[in-house]
C-alpha cells in the first residue's frame, strides 16, 4: 500500500463542487426527471457538467441550459465511464478551482429526500472520497461465475476531494482506462475496481448508506424502501427494469418502493414517463406491481371534475347486444355512445334494443354502419370513429365489443366475453374505482384487463406471427419503446378504457378498410393489421410517456390466482430450483418442439455440453430443416392414410 500525497480532509465551509452529470437518451432528448433532479442539486454545485453520449436535440439543450452551466455532446462509446473521462478531460486544469467533484449520471430518480442532509453528513467526513451506496463484498463474482466479487461503492454516485483529483494516481487511472464496450465491461473493469483501486493505494473512503446497516449485500437493488426512510435522497432506476424472476427470486416488492416515492412527495408522472418510454412494458408492469384489482366499492372519484366519456362498442350481431347493454347500467357516470355494426339490418336490431333499454348515464346515441368487414372492432374503432377519437370532446373512451373467439369453443367463448367485459366494467362502485386511477395518475393512459390464460395458451407465445409486423410499424411510426419478449403487454382482446390524446400516433396512422385484409399466403398469413394494433396499443401510449395499468375486478383476479398458482406448481415439478433457476434452466434447454429424440437429444446437448451445442449449431441447422420437413411429409402421409382408411371403413 502506497500512502497518498495529501491527507483526506472534510468539505471546506464554502467549498465548491464541480458536478458532472452524464445524460443517455435513445432518442437524443431529455426528459424532465433529469431536469428535476438537476434542479434540486443546484444549490450544493458550483457548477454543472452535463455529458451527453450521443445526440442531443434542440428541445433538449433548451431544457439542460436552464439547469448546467456548461454541456458537452459526445459519442455514445464507452458508456457513463468514459463520459465521466472525457468530461474530465474536457475541464482540464480548471478542475483545480473545485473542492470536489461529484461523478453521477442519470440512472436515478431524485430528490426524492433532500440532498442537502447528505451533502452536510458526509462533508464532516474527512475521507479521499465517498458514495452515496455501496455493494458488499461477495464470494463468487456473479458477472463472471468465478473468483470474488470485490467491496465497492456504487459508480452511480462517487464524490472525490482534491486532495485525490490532484494527485498523479488519479491521472494515472483515467489516461490508462481499458476500452469499455459493453456493459459488462464497464462493471468488470471500473465499477468493482475503482474503490479497490485507490484504497490499495492509501486512499480513503466512505459511503452515505452502507450496505453493512441493511439486510441485503445490494440495498439499492433490494432495499430501496429501506434507504429512503432513512432519508437517501435518490431511488435508482433498475428495480424498475430488472429482470423480475430475479426480483422475484429477492423478495423486491416494486409497488411498495413506489408508495413510498409518492409518500415524500416526489412527482411520481416523472417516473412513469421515464419508465414507459424506456423498460418493456411488461417488466415494468410486474416490477412495479401495476396490476389493479378493484373493488366494488368507489376509492375517492371526485364526481365534482367528472370526466367526459365516450363508450364506443362494436357489435357485428345484433343478438349479442344486451352483453353489452348490461355492463353499461353500470357506468356510475354520464356518457355518450356510439355502437358500431355491418350491416343496416343489424344497425335497425341494435336501434331497437337500445330504445327498449333504460340507461342511467346514457346522454347521446349513434349507431354507425361500418362499411367493410375487415378488422373488426379495430377498424370500426380506428377509421369509423377517429371523428370521436379527434374531436376533443371526451377525456376517457371505453373501447368494447361484443366479439367472441369463434374456434376455442362455446364455454372458452363465455368467459373470454365476461373476463373481457367484467374487469373494465363490474359495477358502479368498480368504475368509479377505476376513474379514480385516471384522476391520480395524470400520465395513465390506458386500463385493461392481464392476458387471458383460462382457455387459452397465449403464455410464452403472445407474439407469434405478429412481432414482425409490429417492428415495421414500431420503425415507421418512430416507437422506440421496446417490445416485450415472449408476449407484449397489450389489450389482447380489444378492450381497454384510454385517454383519447395517449392513443395520438395510432390515430394519425391513417389506414384504410383494406389495410385490415388478413394476407392469405406466405410466412405472415394470418398477421392481420387488427391483431397488431392490439399489440401496439401500450406501445404507442409509452412513446409518448403514458403508462398502462392492467386492471380486474374482485371475482376474477380470485379465479385467475388460483389457477395461475395451480398451473404454475404443476410447471415447476420438473425444473429444479427457484423460479428464476427453473426458467434459465428451460431457457438453456431451448425449445422442445414436440418432444421427439431429436428435440431431447438437442436439449441435453444444450444443457450438459453448452460449447458443443453452440459448436454444432450452424452445421446442425440445416439438418434440422430437413428433418422437419421430414417430418411434416410423414404426418401428412400418415393423415391421409387414416382418412382414406375412415373412407373405405
Amino acid at each position: 500500500m502506497t500512502t497518498p500525497g495529501q491527507k483526506p480532509a472534510r468539505f471546506p465551509d464554502g467549498g465548491k463542487r464541480l458536478v458532472i452529470y452524464v445524460v443517455y437518451d435513445r432518442r437524443g432528448g431529455v426528459e424532465e426527471f433529469v431536469r428535476y433532479a438537476l434542479q434540486g442539486l443546484r444549490d450544493d454545485a458550483a457548477h454543472i457538467l452535463a455529458v451527453v453520449n450521443g445526440s442531443l436535440d434542440t428541445a433538449g439543450r433548451a431544457l439542460l441550459e436552464t439547469v448546467t452551466d456548461e454541456i458537452l455532446v459526445r459519442s455514445n462509446d464507452g458508456f457513463d465511464i468514459w463520459a465521466h473521462k472525457d468530461a474530465l478531460d474536457h475541464v482540464g486544469d480548471r478542475i483545480a478551482e473545485f473542492d470536489e467533484v461529484l461523478l453521477t449520471n442519470d440512472t436515478w430518480f431524485g430528490p426524492v429526500r433532500p440532498y442537502a442532509p447528505v451533502f452536510e453528513r458526509m462533508g464532516e467526513q474527512e475521507v479521499h472520497f465517498w458514495g452515496m451506496t455501496d455493494h458488499d463484498w461477495e464470494p463468487l463474482n456473479k458477472f463472471t461465475n468465478e473468483g470474488e466479487l470485490p467491496y465497492h461503492l456504487q459508480s452511480f454516485w462517487i464524490a472525490v476531494r482534491k486532495e485525490m483529483f490532484l494527485s498523479p494516481e488519479w491521472g494515472a487511472y483515467w489516461r490508462d482506462l481499458p476500452e469499455m464496450p459493453s456493459y459488462f465491461d464497464a462493471v468488470l473493469k471500473h465499477e468493482i475496481q475503482f474503490t479497490k483501486h485507490f484504497a490499495d493505494q492509501g486512499y480513503s473512503h466512505s459511503v452515505a448508506f452502507a450496505s453493512s446497516d441493511y439486510p441485503t449485500e445490494h440495498p439499492a437493488l433490494f432495499n430501496a424502501d429501506l434507504l429512503l426512510a432513512d432519508g437517501c435522497p435518490l431511488i435508482k432506476r433498475r428495480p424498475f427494469f430488472h429482470y423480475p424472476p430475479f426480483l422475484d427470486r429477492h423478495a423486491v416488492i416494486g409497488r411498495r418502493t413506489i408508495a413510498e416515492i409518492t409518500k415524500y412527495g416526489y412527482p411520481i408522472e416523472l417516473m412513469w414517463s421515464n419508465l414507459a418510454r424506456n423498460v418493456q412494458p411488461k417488466t415494468l408492469n410486474t416490477d412495479a406491481g401495476m396490476l389493479e384489482v378493484l373493488p366494488d366499492a368507489d376509492t375517492g372519484y371526485d364526481r365534482s371534475a367528472p370526466f367526459r366519456l365516450a363508450v364506443v362498442a362494436h357489435c357485428a350481431d345484433p343478438r349479442t347486444v344486451d352483453h353489452l347493454l348490461n355492463r353499461l347500467v353500470h357506468i356510475p357516470a354520464g356518457f355518450d355512445l356510439v355502437v358500431t355494426t355491418v350491416e343496416e339490418g343489424a344497425a335497425v336490431q341494435i336501434r331497437d334494443a337500445l330504445s327498449g333499454r333504460e340507461i342511467p348515464g346514457m346522454a347521446e346515441v349513434e349507431v354507425r354502419v361500418v362499411p367493410s368487414k375487415h378488422g373488426r372492432d379495430m377498424s370500426a374503432f380506428f377509421i369509423a370513429c377517429r371523428d370521436v377519437l379527434t374531436s376533443g370532446a371526451y377525456d376517457l373512451v371505453v373501447k368494447i365489443h361484443t366479439r367472441a373467439p369463434s374456434k376455442r369453443g362455446a364455454n372458452i367463448a363465455r368467459y373470454f366475453r365476461r373476463y373481457q367485459l367484467e374487469n373494465l366494467i363490474s359495477s358502479p362502485g368498480q368504475f368509479a374505482a377505476l376513474l379514480a386511477l385516471f384522476q391520480r395518475e395524470q400520465g395513465l393512459g390506458a386500463v385493461f384487463s392481464p392476458m387471458m390464460h383460462i382457455g387459452y395458451s397465449l403464455a410464452g407465445r403472445g407474439w407469434g406471427h405478429y412481432r414482425d409486423p409490429a417492428e415495421e410499424m414500431c420503425e415507421r411510426l418512430g416507437i422506440r419503446v421496446p417490445l416485450d419478449g415472449a408476449t407484449p403487454l397489450a389489450p389482447l382482446g380489444g378492450m381497454w378504457i384510454g385517454r383519447p390524446e395517449a392513443l395520438k400516433i395510432l390515430i394519425d396512422d391513417e389506414q384504410d378498410y383494406r389495410s385490415y385484409e388478413v394476407p392469405k399466403n406466405g410466412k405472415r398469413e394470418g398477421a392481420d393489421l387488427a391483431r397488431v394494433q392490439e399489440r401496439m396499443v401500450t406501445l404507442a401510449m409509452g412513446e409518448l410517456g403514458y403508462h398502462v395499468r392492467t386492471v380486474m375486478n374482485q371475482e376474477h383476479a380470485g379465479i385467475a390466482y388460483a389457477n395461475l398458482a395451480y398451473k404454475l406448481d404443476q410447471l415447476s415439478i420438473t425444473p429444479p430450483g427457484y423460479p428464476l433457476e427453473q426458467i434459465q434452466w428451460l431457457h438453456r434447454a431451448g425449445w422442445a418442439g414436440a418432444g421427439g429424440i431429436v428435440a431431447m437429444t438437442r436439449m441435453y446437448v444444450r444443457l450438459n455440453h453448452p460449447k458443443t451445442a453452440a459448436a454444432l449449431a450452424p452445421v446442425a441447422r440445416p439438418f434440422v430443416s430437413i428433418a422437419r420437413r421430414g417430418m411434416h411429409l410423414v404426418r401428412t402421409v400418415l393423415r391421409r392414410g387414416r382418412a382414406v382408411e375412415g373412407e373405405a371403413l
